[in-house]
């Protein structure tokens, strides 16, 4: 039983951090977790 427990958390996990990078993506961030993505100066590709 708790073997079903810690996978149903993890897939949980898994799934929401997915839903999380689909939305950011969708909504044209180029990276995530970059806090000056928003911004003109962002240099993130440029690494």
């Amino acid at each position: 039983m708790a073997n079903i427990i810690a996978g149903a958390a993890v897939i949980l996990i898994v799934g929401a951090a997915c839903r999380y990078i689909y939305k950011e993506k969708k909504n044209g961030r180029k990276c995530i977790g970059c806090p000056h993505c928003n911004e003109m100066s962002c240099n993130c590709n440029q690494r």
